[in-house]
């Protein structure tokens, strides 16, 4: 059976369970543990300590008796499912042993044995509630990444009526033909195509792209994309599920739904674990009652039931997680789903999306040429002044970079949507802009900015020219300005490398030169390593697609909604924490820095974690090989058989085993050594 239809029957069988229901059994259960525990006569024993008060024979049967009821529940129903299911798993195994327990240790407060076992049914029932709670918070991603999804769009629209002014109306009212306003700053509320004005719009949350694109009239927009600078007027073409931020929904919810269905490693235990006790005591019931020692064979039966008690089995994966996932939170990584970071230790493709995530998202200035005579400083100065009342992005990137040298300050701001803007400084008119602006400009350009121009555009920067506009409009300098690539990125793909990871991939919206760029400045390797550019939202998906095709293991990492059905299609989803609800929802692991060196860091997490739990259950379930045996009475011709009280002991110390072994995860380095 392939892992995509295998199932892990936690999720199957608590299908529209609230993890809120889990942490409430857990608090109280374990609240009600405590007292159970401490009254204990074996627990006093053990401890050397005695407690004796009024009515404390009760305390046993009664707080017992309510954390079976009330926390043990979940598994009692689910034991119901798997038998009507016929699909015997954790959960029949977990309503056995505590039913046994339960049963036996109520005979004994009536005095019909001497079977005391309420501490440990009340510790078994608490532990499982704690797993349980851990492993149901993940089940709602989908119903939060999609959520994420549709906050992207506005509440409400401006339609605009023939002949009157714009009318605010809900986004469900609109209708395809309708004409709506978006103000600068605004949200698009539908797809559709732009009737009147241009603008600089932000789409990289949709499709990757890290530069505004300027779009006029006939050009296509999606709802969700930003107005930057200026009012647009967009006639609605699709609305609803039909728009493509409704398709990247359905593409989460498809990708996600086919993600969860791993099957749990613990399951495969505990099948096995429950057909050898159920065999082991059918067998001691059987063999001991032929013998015609009844009494006998209850006792052996009861004991091999409470010896397979799974609590170190339990406590096996619950107890790694839980330490593992503190480990990684002291290091800015949050794992949202601890199937993802089992599966980090297999990953050998790692696929990065560049903007937000290799690169910091945001424009810096990379160069500023000047022409003959002029001085660089002066030319960035001039060009802050004119864009200082800008809110364009790559303006702020100007003015910020001009504060070392003091920028101007202009006067008579004026937009030039799609061209650029103007001002003057000092009494001079100046403009700042692109190739469109020197088109309608005319202006001449010396041939020392187009070599600076060439060289910046190799580069993927965007290049923008300072031209006065006195006389014959002249470019005095230009800028180039580009997406600044995290230095902390290089270290991330060759720390992957070191770990063996195959190939490392980048996937980007932006241009070829831009991506090719990016991927030398990283040192990606030719012919092995691969580069994915100009992508739409569903090519990322499908890249994913075709990389698990290719017999990959595959870890996505990105920080935009154009990611997210990337993010949950993967083996491992790895989420910027600087991004988007939406990509941080759809993913396994979230790095709450913007640092790709976690990406690296979760890979070994995941490695030493996952020898934890091999370590673990090869005890929890490998220490029965000998303590059934000795349970069922098989070694009693020697002089030797297991009394309920040693296996209870017996299940006690794997379960101590199991959590000292998990605490040596909090001495795992997840970062390299230095040299």
């Amino acid at each position: 059976m392939t892992p995509e239809h295998n199932s892990h029957t936690g999720h199957d069988k608590h299908a529209g369970h609230d993890p809120e229901i889990f942490r409430r059994k857990f608090w109280l259960s374990l609240a009600l543990t405590v007292p159970i525990v401490v009254t204990s006569h074996m627990v006093m024993d053990w401890f050397g300590y005695r407690l004796d008060f009024p009515g404390m024979v009760w305390v046993g049967p009664v707080l017992g008796t309510v954390v079976f009821a009330y926390g043990g529940w979940p598994f009692l129903t689910g034991a119901v499912r798997e038998v009507r299911d016929r699909a015997p798993g954790m959960m029949l195994l977990i309503a056995m042993a505590i039913t046994v327990a339960y049963l036996a240790s109520l005979a004994t407060s009536l005095r019909v044995f001497d079977l005391d076992f309420w501490w440990e049914l009340a510790a078994l029932v608490t532990i499982m509630l704690l797993g349980h709670w851990q492993e149901m918070k993940a089940i709602g991603q989908a119903r939060g990444a999609l959520a994420a999804l549709a906050a992207l769009l506005p509440d409400d629209a401006e339609r605009i009526s023939s002949g009157g002014p714009p009318e605010r109306v809900a986004v469900a009212d609109l209708r395809v033909g309708d004409t709506v306003l978006v103000r600068p700053g605004g949200r698009v509320p539908a797809d559709g195509r732009v009737v009147d004005g241009t603008a600089e719009l932000d789409e990289s949350m949709i499709t990757g792209e890290s530069r505004p694109v300027s779009r006029g009239v006939d050009d296509r927009v999606v709802a969700g994309t930003v107005a930057t600078d200026s009012a647009i007027r967009v006639r609605v073409d699709a609305v609803g599920a039909d728009t493509a931020l409704a398709g990247i929904q359905r593409l989460v919810a498809q990708a996600q739904a086919a993600g969860g269905r791993a099957q749990v490693l613990a399951d495969r235990f505990a099948a096995v674990l429950f057909y050898v006790a159920m065999a082991a005591a059918v067998a001691s019931l059987a063999v001991w009652s032929a013998i015609g020692d009844v009494d006998e064979a209850v006792v052996r039966t009861i004991t091999v039931l409470v010896i397979s008690c799974p609590h170190a089995l339990g406590l096996a994966i619950p107890l790694v997680i839980a330490l593992s996932t503190s480990v990684a939170a002291k290091s800015g990584i949050l794992v949202k789903d601890r199937l993802a970071l089992e599966r980090m230790r297999t990953v050998d493709a790692v696929l990065f999306d560049k903007t937000g995530t290799l690169t910091r998202g945001t424009h810096t200035v990379v160069g500023v040429a000047a022409s003959t005579g002029t001085d660089p400083d002066e030319v960035l100065r001039l060009a802050a002044g004119v864009e200082a009342d800008s809110e364009h992005p790559l303006a702020r990137a100007i003015v910020a970079a001009a504060e070392r040298v003091g920028p101007a300050t202009g006067t008579g701001f004026r937009s030039l949507p799609g061209r650029g803007v103007r001002a003057t400084v000092d009494e001079t008119a100046y403009a700042v802009g692109g190739p469109a602006l020197l088109r309608e400009l005319d202006a001449s350009v010396p041939d020392d900015l187009r070599d600076a121009e060439t060289e910046w555009s190799a580069r993927g920067a965007a290049v923008l020219y300072l031209v006065r506009l006195d006389g014959t409009p002249t470019a005095l300098g230009a800028v180039g300005l580009a997406d600044e690539v995290r230095p902390e990125a290089r270290q991330a793909v060759a720390e992957l490398r070191d770990l063996g990871v195959r190939t490392i991939a980048m996937v980007t919206g932006d241009a070829r030169s831009v991506a090719e760029s990016v991927a030398a400045d990283l040192g990606f390797r030719r012919g092995v390593d691969e580069v994915f550019a100009e992508v739409l939202p569903a090519d990322k998906d499908d890249i994913v697609t075709d990389l698990r095709s290719r017999g990959h293991i595959v870890a996505m990492v990105g920080d935009g909604v154009n990611d997210a059905p990337a993010l949950a299609r993967a083996d491992v989803g790895i989420a910027i924490g600087a991004g988007t609800d939406v990509a941080i929802e759809s993913a396994g692991v979230v790095l709450a820095s913007s640092d790709p060196r976690g990406v690296s860091a979760t890979a070994r997490l995941s490695r030493a974690a996952y020898r934890k739990m091999v370590q673990n259950l090869a005890w929890a379930a490998g220490y029965n090989v000998v303590a059934i045996p000795s349970a069922a009475g098989v070694f009693a011709f020697a002089g030797f058989a297991l009394s309920p009280a040693a296996a209870a002991v017996l299940m006690s110390a794997s379960t101590i085993v199991v959590a000292l072994n998990a605490q040596t995860l909090r001495r795992v380095r997840l970062t390299p050594r230095s040299d």
